[in-house]
């Protein structure tokens, strides 16, 4: 296969009725037959993912900021990295990095070419448990270049939940578990015990998890599993501390009392992050921190792209990829220091997130919102969100697409003004490429919107 070969081979396995994502509907027993068929895909391959330990993360906000955090951290140590994130931005390939840099083609290409004769034996072999998805099949593809690439460490990101997300093949050197709430609850359950309990499958035995802030009622059920599997689990304010101090960041734990720790992602909630990221990494190996100077580098140079970026200046044009209730309260959090008067909102979501909850986050700055929609086929129209915002008390008008939405704003603000792109990270990607920050190639984008 050609790079546009492999894309269209694995994107030809998604969508919600083929399993890219978990289906709500089909019971425990159906959908655990996604780990069976990803450990399918690695018996075939040879186990790669048992040549190098791993750092699995999961959580319902910050497990892509702890990742990359992490990944940084284990890299400055000058060794070798892989990460495996999902969703991405631009192009599918960001989603299996080696050294922070997304494969190149000619590789993809070929971990598509390695699977493909192993996809094929595990359908004709065994029938009974289905055809490997989408993000089974990307999952083994990630696993199996980073042992071609003989790194030091992986850094695994959950796709969605943990307990039956294909990624929960791994048996990892350490885990992480990132601030929970409610998200995708058609999915992982209404309650936060409910998604405690899918983020918790992560949690393996006699294996150390690290676990950033949580509610009372998540944590609890945590405690729980980690007990019951005799994991030592590692919690945030008693066995590692991260908070505000006059210039920066205090990260207070076993590698020591940091203060005035400079971040490059911003916003209270990265503090949280980057604790959690430190503590991942000290259970990793303590030796990954033993240079603070060098730590300290790392952590104020970790680059996440859509997640609270300046894009653009006078006026100040920022992406985030809020996408639930509680990312928006954190985002309301991160500008409320920055601005001077009610900011320009853009907000495009996609049709199954909690618009009313996003909406009561963001009245208090009392924006100015501009409904859009992303041209992915998830996207919930703008009319939807102008009659939500009507019925909070909040005028919004429809900005078309995302370019458009986007020029309106920037036609209309004054140059000390704030526009903040928010909502999903189709739209983040696409107001990144409106300003020519980066570009979906067009083959991708067809397949992956239709």
């Amino acid at each position: 296969m050609n790079y546009r070969e492999a894309i269209r081979w694995i994107i030809d396995r998604a969508g919600y009725e083929k399993g890219f994502v978990a289906n709500p509907f089909i019971g425990d027993d159906v959908a655990a037959l996604g780990l069976r068929r990803t450990a399918a895909l690695l018996d075939g391959l040879g186990n790669p993912e048992r040549s190098y330990p791993i750092v699995h993360i999961a959580g319902t906000k910050g497990k892509g900021s702890v990742s990359a955090t992490v990944e940084a951290l284990i890299r400055s140590a000058g060794k070798r990295t892989g990460l495996y994130v999902t969703p991405h931005l631009h192009t599918f390939r960001e989603r299996i990095q080696i050294d922070a840099q997304p494969v190149d083609e000619a590789e993809f290409a070929a971990l598509a070419d390695a699977l493909e004769p192993v996809d094929q034996a595990v359908r004709k072999t065994r029938p009974e448990i289905g055809e490997p998805t989408a993000f089974e099949v990307a999952t083994a593809m990630a696993l199996l270049a980073f042992a071609r690439a003989e790194v030091d460490a992986a850094v695994v990101e959950v796709g969605m939940g943990g307990r039956l997300d294909a990624t929960n093949v791994v048996t990892p050197a350490v885990s992480a578990i990132t601030s929970i709430s409610l998200d995708h609850t058609a999915i992982l359950g209404s309650t936060l015990p409910e998604i405690a309990v899918e983020k918790g499958g992560i949690i393996k035995p006699a294996r150390p998890v690290v676990v950033g802030p949580q509610k009372p009622e998540a944590l609890a059920t945590l405690e729980r599993i980690a007990a019951e599997r005799d994991a030592l689990l590692l919690r945030w304010d008693v066995d590692w501390r991260a908070g505000s101090d006059e210039c920066g960041a205090r990260l207070d734990g076993p590698w020591g009392d940091w203060r005035n720790v400079e971040l490059a992602l911003a916003g209270p909630h990265q503090i949280e992050n980057a604790g959690t990221a430190l503590m991942a990494a000290w259970q990793l190996d303590p030796s990954i921190l033993a240079d603070e100077e060098r730590a300290r580098a790392a952590l104020a140079s970790v680059r996440w792209p859509g997640r609270f970026e300046r894009i653009g200046t006078a006026p100040d044009i920022y992406v985030d990829g809020a996408h639930n209730a509680d990312s928006i309260a954190r985002l309301v959090e991160t500008l409320a220091p920055r601005i001077q008067r009610p900011p320009i909102v853009i907000l495009g979501i996609s049709r199954d997130k909690d618009l009313e909850g996003m909406l009561a986050e963001l009245a208090s700055l009392q924006p100015r919102l501009i409904a859009t929609a992303s041209h992915n086929p998830r996207a919930a129209d703008p009319a939807r969100i102008i009659e939500a915002a009507a019925s909070q008390g909040m005028a919004a008008e429809d900005g078309g697409d995302v370019d458009a939405a986007l020029a309106r704003a920037r036609a209309e603000a004054a140059p000390d003004d704030l526009i903040v792109v928010t909502g999903s990270l189709y739209a983040v990607a696409e107001a990144r490429e409106a300003l020519g920050l980066a570009e979906t190639p067009t083959y991708e984008r067809a397949l992956l919107y239709t």
